[in-house]
């Protein structure tokens, strides 16, 4: 199978809500485009160490969410709930690579572990921070927790989420969603926030037509 002349890395964060509402708008492109795009999802952890992480009750988030997330929720057709607590997500990070690898025991095991977290945090404020909590998802999933387990305690994927950060600081992308488009390997040009689809479809029509 050839691979697609076009690739578009999203960066994004599980405990950023405008990356959960921009995932059925990249799932629409990916359908639109079938095999003429290639998605790649990658790491990026908004506050890391020793950064502080937001105040669950604080008036920022609330003011965000009533002003922009809970809009854009109606408008998508997605529901979201202000999560309970704002855990670092680094570990949700190497638990979604992890799951990456697992495609040839169950093929789309990235797919859905991207999304029960993303699911997890913002309907049922699950802690991305809790080992124990990853490895539940994973279970759930049908996928080996204690495998994961191991991966976490081990840190087998920090240098990966790690790479994925230092990527995107070279991009010059400073918030996510961060979508770098590239075509045949060449950086194409970079689109940050939350982007009605009308608005990826168009960045892909202009590449399709450098290609003709």
């Amino acid at each position: 199978m050839t691979r697609p002349r076009i690739t578009l890395d999203v960066f994004s964060d599980y405990v950023c809500p405008f990356c959960y509402l921009e995932a059925p708008e990249l799932e629409a492109l990916a359908e639109r485009f079938t095999g003429e795009v290639a998605i790649r999802w990658r790491a990026f952890e908004l506050r890391p160490e020793p950064e502080p992480t937001l105040d669950p009750d604080g008036d920022y988030l609330h003011d965000i969410w009533e002003r922009a997330v809970y809009p854009m929720a109606a408008e998508r057709g997605m529901t979201l709930r202000l999560p309970r607590r704002q855990p670092r997500s680094r570990l949700a990070h190497e638990a979604s690579a992890w799951a990456g690898e697992q495609e040839g025991v169950r093929p789309g095991a990235g797919d859905a572990m991207r999304t029960a977290l993303f699911r997890g945090f913002f309907e049922e404020s699950l802690d991305l921070a809790d080992p124990e909590a990853l490895v539940q998802v994973a279970d759930g999933l049908g996928l080996d927790g204690a495998g994961l387990r191991r991966a976490l305690a081990e840190g087998d994927y920090t240098d990966r989420v790690l790479a994925d950060q230092r990527l995107a600081g070279e991009l010059g992308i400073g918030g996510v969603p961060g979508l770098r488009f590239s075509l045949d390997g060449e950086h194409a040009g970079v689109l940050e926030g939350a982007q009605p689809r009308r608005q990826l479809f168009l960045a892909m029509e202009r590449l399709l037509d450098l290609m003709r």
